[in-house]
């Protein structure tokens, strides 16, 4: 006999209920239960094939540029749009479809020293584009100064030229060797390369001066007009050394780059005549760290006069010499975008004489690097866009080709 009990307005089913299915037996006894149902038997999860090993090709993306020297995009995701810097000052947009927008984005070619390693040479999004408006460049003005500025673009598609505020401007001793590059860390400041003042052989010392900006890595905090050397910088409050300096020792650094998914800094350091450089610093990096110029060139020794025993400087991960036409190192990336699985983690770089594509790699616990694609180019500079995807320009011709893997 079954008795309906009422408890605190909860009808209990009382006694003893035996169900039973095909399946497998719910036994309750006291309380009814409803039996939980058997979950379907799913088959096992189909394995990823291995991936092929790469085929890079070089894909034209864009054309119709003039001595195109950087290639970036904004950080915001959403944004497919890529910038590329023509060295004489103008600022322009390729559209996701590869087309070029008529209207140049910036155009300050009226302020620019225009020539040989001069010109408008970096070109940095603010980490907060989206709200603020505000990019930095670097560029070489009439007078022959490198200047770092701030500018403000009211609309997506343009730039008030008007907008301009300096952060810093240098005096070059010499046409040569002015770095350029710019670029925002994870850690939301702003750094800034610059080459050692130039004509050959750093002949006035200047990459182990820490008296001067030159042959250095700055490191500002531009959150706020005039900028601030952050206090974690390696040489704040300290007399005699300059602020702002994050690292040195540099001739003339042509492109850095961090990777997206460590952290690390990749700094290409063009040589003097026999040997270019690439070097890394690993994330969590306290600054102060010497790449070795003048005393070194990569590994080599170069001017020995002065200088500390080689304990105290980093030498490069990788460097080459200047045989197969080679002369002038690009720096890269690390790819890391979604496309081409089978480039996660290689380091792209480029010869500018030779036209080689070399990507790196750690293999058995050391850094190699291997000859991808001998091409044509004359390889000024490598970006990403929003997504990781990674860009190389032909300074000769003005195109913009995208690295893509055609074998996965």
């Amino acid at each position: 006999m079954i008795k309906w009990l009422k408890v605190n307005r909860t009808s209990l089913l009382v006694g003893v209920v035996v169900a039973l299915s095909a399946a497998g037996a719910a036994v309750a006894v006291g309380t009814l239960t409803k039996s939980q149902p058997v979950p379907p038997v799913l088959p096992p999860r189909a394995e990823k094939p291995p991936l092929s090993p790469p085929v890079v090709e070089l894909s034209k993306f864009a054309s119709g540029f003039t001595k195109p020297v950087v290639i970036t995009a904004t950080p915001t995701v959403s944004d497919k749009r890529v910038f590329v810097v023509e060295q004489a000052g103008v600022i322009k947009i390729i559209q996701a479809d590869g087309t070029v927008s008529a209207q140049a984005f910036l155009d300050i070619s009226s302020k620019v020293l225009n020539g040989g390693e001069m010109g408008l040479l970096g070109l940095a999004f603010s980490p907060n584009y989206s709200r603020d408006g505000n990019f930095f460049i670097n560029y070489t003005d009439r007078s022959q100064n490198t200047i770092v500025a701030r500018y403000h673009a009211p609309s997506p598609g343009s730039t008030d030229p008007a907008s301009e505020e300096v952060l810093l401007k240098i005096a070059q001793p010499y046409t040569n060797h002015n770095g350029g590059a710019l670029l925002f860390g994870p850690d939301g400041y702003l750094y800034a390369a610059l080459g050692d003042g130039g004509s050959g052989g750093d002949p006035h010392g200047y990459g182990q001066n820490l008296n001067s900006l030159l042959g250095k890595l700055l490191r500002l905090d531009v959150s706020q007009l005039p900028y601030k050397s952050p206090s974690s910088n390696p040489y704040a409050n300290q007399p005699g050394k300059r602020p702002e300096i994050w690292d040195y020792g540099l001739r003339n650094p042509w492109r850095l780059s961090f990777d997206r998914k460590t952290d690390a800094l990749y700094i290409a350091d063009v040589g003097q005549g026999d040997i270019e450089e690439i070097n890394r610093e690993q994330s969590g990096s306290k600054g102060g760290v010497n790449y070795g110029w003048r005393c070194f060139e990569g590994s080599k020794d170069f001017n020995l006069s002065g200088c500390a025993s080689r304990d105290n400087y980093s030498f490069p991960i990788l460097e080459y010499d200047h045989s197969e036409d080679r002369c002038s190192v690009t720096g890269g990336y690390v790819y890391r975008g979604k496309k081409y699985p089978a480039l996660d983690g290689k380091y792209f770089y480029a010869d500018f004489c030779g036209g080689q594509l070399y990507s790196a790699e750690i293999k058995d616990a050391r850094w190699q690097a291997e000859l991808i694609v001998r091409s044509p180019y004359r390889i000024s500079t490598f970006g990403e866009d929003s997504g990781g995807e990674l860009y190389l320009a032909d300074y000769t011709t003005g195109d913009i080709f995208q690295i893509r893997d055609t074998a996965n």
